[in-house]
């Protein structure tokens, strides 16, 4: 398929971001941030766990994912924890998925990150991957 060409199925189909889970935020953050050079765009999260969106530069993200102390480190997919596809319309997205077969995990959500508004929904994959829809207002 050549570079550039349009997704007819989802609309404004491409590559949000990939949520990374963190062993070391600090080391983390030393890694994409400052040797990258990846820009923070958002954070979010909770006291038990910050949650930071860096920008890589394209327009795509990593999703940065602080450690909480109990998380086991081998969780399934880990340190992948999702990778988010981006939609303009996350809802007929999610629609088009489950008509497909596919469970929905998430339904479509709007949500606030930190400022940064979205509509977000996740569904598994056929080897258990999760997958997000990510549609930004």
């Amino acid at each position: 398929m050549p570079i550039g060409t349009k997704n007819n199925v989802i609309k404004g189909c491409g590559s949000h971001h990939i949520a990374v889970m963190s062993k070391d935020w600090n080391a983390s953050l030393k890694l994409y941030r400052d040797v990258l050079g990846m820009t923070e765009r958002a954070t979010f999260g909770s006291k038990q766990q910050k949650i930071m969106l860096l920008d890589i530069g394209d327009g795509s993200h990593i999703e940065l994912f602080e450690p909480k102390p109990n998380d086991p480190t081998e969780a399934l997919n880990y340190p992948i924890i999702h990778f988010a596809l981006a939609t303009s319309d996350a809802r007929a997205a999610t629609e088009h998925v489950r008509q497909a077969g596919y469970e929905i995990t998430v339904e479509p959500k709007d949500v606030n990150l930190g400022g940064l508004e979205a509509t977000i929904a996740f569904f598994k994959g056929p080897c258990g991957e999760i997958i997000e829809f990510f549609e930004e207002k």
